[in-house]
């Protein structure tokens, strides 16, 4: 009798043991958010299982909104994992670009991107700390004039006998009322603040696709920042215009490479959002979109290790697939969802992996969208991180 019961409790032990295995594995494997194709779409694999009420739908739509539906990931139906958000996903198609492109930002409102200290009559002060105005405040209005460059800026704070502004600042979403007085600098005749600012920015990226149920386009994966700053630009403003890849500096395991184009007049869209996952904005109707190929939107837990393409211009061809491997998942990263590296000798003979100008560039797997190219991994250009696709997808709707 003693040994049955010593049998019984080892096996009890090895099967307690064996399911909360289970149970970590699938905390650690699964993400936090599920996509399904439809609300009764419950089960995983063979052994887990989302918990959820079928006659509840979810709004794909406006998930974004609401969130999508709560959830409870669970080992065999029975026994619980973690919670999970479930949203429903539609089976959306999109047109893949690849191409090269030109960006042209103006920002909503004005950026302080550095303060500097002013000698007036023998001593240093700085107007603009000691009103509190700090670097990446975007400045909205002064004296109740809302402005929108760095031009007006100046002309207003110049136009004064001494007196105080007040300074309406976006500090992170929040709004401040600042009073600030400029000083006056004999030696070059003006009042000074001593901040700089700036209005726009330029530069280039790689768009991934083009909805066109919607006109919508999605590109970069990464948000525009200010070089100084480094924080996200507001637009007020945007232009994707098309460009010309005229030459490319390589990649080093000491340097980041970049891809150099010429801008031409020819915009090729409006962009209206930037975002941690990349900028989005309305495509033109009069792009020519002969050259797009069209692919379905991966979920992010289809996404595999292995094997993938991605499809980028790095010379006067276009855009050319070249082969790629995914080395990491991480479904719980809002930002760096995967690790790509190129195996193409092709490109990597050509800019010895990513460089800068390829952000935005699709990354294709098992006949579907899974993501674009979003950083390059410092001392290792043939890495780099990538972002899923139906993230791109939800922000750009």
């Amino acid at each position: 009798m003693r040994k049955f019961i010593r049998i019984l409790n080892g096996a009890v032990a090895l099967a307690v043991a064996v399911i909360f295995s289970f149970v970590i594995y699938g905390n650690a494997a699964y993400p936090d958010t599920f996509y399904v194709k439809n609300s009764s779409d419950n089960v995983i694999d063979d052994i887990f299982y989302l918990s959820y009420d079928d006659e509840k739908s979810v709004d794909y739509q406006s998930a974004e909104t609401v969130g999508g539906q709560n959830s409870d990931l669970t080992l065999l139906g029975v026994i619980p994992v973690k919670s999970e958000t479930v949203k429903t996903a539609d089976e959306d198609t999109v047109l893949v670009s690849g191409d090269s492109f030109g960006i042209k930002l103006y920002t909503d409102g004005v950026m302080v991107v550095g303060t500097k200290d002013v000698s007036v009559n023998g001593k240093t002060v700085n107007p603009s700390k000691e009103a509190g105005i700090a670097v990446g405040d975007i400045i909205v209005s002064i004296n109740g004039e809302k402005v929108y460059s760095s031009d007006r800026v100046s002309e207003i704070l110049n136009d004064n006998n001494g007196k105080k502004f007040l300074i309406k600042v976006n500090r992170n979403g929040e709004y401040l009322d600042l009073s600030l007085t400029p000083v006056y600098v004999e030696s070059e005749g003006c009042y000074k603040a001593g901040m700089w600012v700036r209005d726009s920015t330029a530069g280039i990226g790689t768009v991934t696709f083009y909805n066109p149920s919607s006109g919508n386009m999605a590109a970069l994966g990464h948000p525009i920042t200010d070089v100084d700053t480094g924080e996200i630009i507001p637009i007020l403003d945007g232009q994707a215009v098309q460009t010309t890849v005229s030459s490319v500096t390589k990649s080093t395991a000491s340097e980041t490479g970049s891809i150099s184009c010429e801008f031409s007049n020819k915009e090729i869209g409006v962009l209206n959002k930037n975002t941690r996952q990349g900028i989005y904005g309305k495509y033109s109707s009069k792009v020519d979109l002969s050259g797009f190929c069209e692919y379905e939107v991966a979920l992010p837990q289809e996404v595999q290790k292995g094997f993938c393409q991605i499809i980028t211009t790095v010379d006067e061809n276009g855009p050319q697939v070249y082969s790629a491997e995914i080395t990491k998942i991480n479904q719980n990263d809002d930002e760096k969802n995967m690790i790509i590296k190129i195996t193409d000798e092709r490109l990597i003979e050509k800019t010895g992996g990513i460089v800068q100008g390829m952000s935005g560039t699709p990354i294709i797997q098992n006949g579907k969208l899974i993501g674009a190219i979003t950083h390059v991994i410092v001392n290792n250009p043939l890495k780099g991180y990538g972002v899923f696709a139906q993230t791109m997808l939800e922000l750009s709707e």
